[in-house]
């Protein structure tokens, strides 16, 4: 034993989850149920809605639909664990599972950074260059920007995975978070994280800070363009068809960056676990209510299959 640590190879973790507020579990549990439960239903209904509704058949409402399916995807790698361990006795998930709870929960927000950057040029070109936009934003360039996106997020998530599969953990074993997420996991490694530590960095500039880059920048040229229009009421409608995407790109990357580029530190888990439910579960959550609560056309889509529903 040296500095808290053995020579035996760890092959489970014990994920203390919200073990630190016993008397809260039956609370917590039915909280993240109703959250979780919630998120798929808006978000399936959103996908629904768009696939069967002729007028949303367009660029934004098709990267929009694939965003709600990450969303799906992305929460789901870690809200049924979450939710199976508030009543064991032992929160255990082995080192394989943890693995790939981790490349699958980093792949699915790697590809989110991506999409969100894809949206902001989707919003760009239609503002922007208004009578070329069908001919640029092409079916075939909407499903390579979607399909990058992914391939991207994951080989991100491969790379690190790679990385952290080399490392050596010999124990302690006690992961404080509800998920197997890297800097937990780097705190509990016997081996050197200098070169782990420092890809994380990277990865979070090139998927954080240059998507947030291209975000701006797509901003900056839609802001220039909405002030040239004349009329008011048109350049109320171009804000309001960025305000949603920019209010999801807020929330989403403002959670994500806190986590990611703060020095990880046995003191800050207990605060990250609270950021980490607003990024994991919330925004999931949240994102088909910001896209559809001020959009004229979600809301002609519903009353649509509200007609052919009850007719």
């Amino acid at each position: 034993m040296s500095g808290g640590k053995n020579d035996t190879a760890v092959t489970r973790f014990i994920l203390l989850g919200f073990s630190d507020y016993p008397r809260l579990n039956v609370f917590l549990f039915l909280l993240f149920l109703v959250i979780y439960l919630v998120t798929l239903a808006w978000n399936l209904s959103l996908i629904a809605l768009i696939k069967t509704d002729s007028h949303l058949h367009t660029p934004m409402y098709y990267f929009l639909s694939n965003l709600s399916f990450l969303d799906i995807c992305y929460v789901s790698s870690t809200a049924p664990k979450m939710l199976s361990d508030f009543f064991k006795e032992k929160k255990t998930i082995s080192f394989g599972g943890c693995a790939a709870q981790y490349f699958i929960f980093s792949g699915m927000g790697l590809t989110e950074c991506c999409l969100l950057a894809a949206m902001a040029y989707d919003r760009y070109a239609a503002i922007c260059n208004p009578l070329l936009y069908t001919s640029i934003m092409s079916p075939t360039l909407c499903v390579w920007m979607v399909a990058g996106s992914y391939m991207s997020g994951f080989s991100g998530s491969l790379v690190q995975l790679c990385s952290l599969l080399q490392l050596c953990f010999c124990g302690p074993d006690v992961i404080n978070h509800f998920f197997c997420d890297l800097p937990q996991l780097l705190v509990l490694s016997c081996s050197d994280t200098f070169a782990l530590q420092f890809l994380k960095f990277v990865m979070a500039v090139i998927f954080g800070l240059l998507s947030v880059l291209i975000i701006m920048v797509s901003y900056g040229n839609i802001v220039e363009a909405i002030l040239k229009i004349s009329s008011s009421q048109g350049q109320s409608k171009a804000f309001n068809t960025c305000a949603s995407h920019l209010m999801a790109v807020t929330l989403f990357y403002g959670s994500g960056l806190f986590i990611y580029l703060h020095p990880s530190s046995n003191d800050s888990f207990s605060h990250d676990k609270v950021v980490s439910v607003f990024y994991t579960m919330i925004i999931p959550m949240l994102n088909p209510l910001i896209y559809s609560l001020r959009n004229k056309e979600i809301k002609e889509a519903l009353k649509r299959w509200e007609k052919r529903a009850f007719a």
